[in-house]
């Protein structure tokens, strides 16, 4: 099972986000965008994952979960990486109470540690996934995006549970979910 652990951002996003796709789309036509239904921030990326190691993962679910509040995220603006003349990756910005957030994705990935997951080196940063240049040398027309993406506001996520997604056939399926609460 290929699986991540992320947290979604609800429908009020996935709705603001779908109408202003067509316009991004048609600036990058050439690009992969991530469809809406799929949005969500992720907090750790596992892998291939046997299904017998899965409960251990709920496990750390469960016990990382209630041990943080929920919070509250703002979506706006956005960048890309790579290089600004030719980005591979298109993204929305986050802003709020993103410190809680970084310490959530701290407590999941030490927990996760212990069964083999290793973190990632970098320092975490949220932002929201749009879409991805279909060639490894990054996509012209996605730096256009970045422009129009400066003055995007597309409102508030409330952040409220965990969720353990497997990536199958190009869609995110969730096979735990776990409140936050404190």
């Amino acid at each position: 099972m290929r699986l991540f652990v992320a947290v979604s951002l609800g429908q009020g996003i996935e709705s603001q986000v779908s109408a202003a796709l067509p316009r991004l789309k048609a600036l990058a036509p050439h690009a992969r965008w991530v469809p809406a239904a799929n949005l969500h921030l992720t907090l750790s990326f596992l892998g291939a994952v046997e299904a017998e190691r899965v409960s251990a993962v709920k496990d750390v679910l469960t016990r990382v979960g209630p041990a943080h509040a929920p919070l509250v995220l703002h979506i706006e603006g956005g960048g890309a990486f790579g290089t600004p003349a030719h980005p591979r990756v298109l993204w929305a910005g986050v802003s709020g109470d993103t410190q809680a957030l970084g310490a959530l994705q701290t407590d999941v990935a030490e927990g996760l540690k212990p069964l083999g997951f290793e973190p990632e080196h970098r320092e975490y940063a949220a932002h929201l996934t749009l879409a991805r240049a279909k060639m490894p040398r990054g996509d012209r027309q996605l730096a256009e995006c970045v422009r129009v993406l400066q003055g995007e506001k597309w409102g508030e996520a409330r952040v409220d549970r965990l969720i353990l997604f497997e990536s199958l056939g190009g869609k995110y399926h969730p096979r735990a979910e776990v409140p936050l609460g404190r």
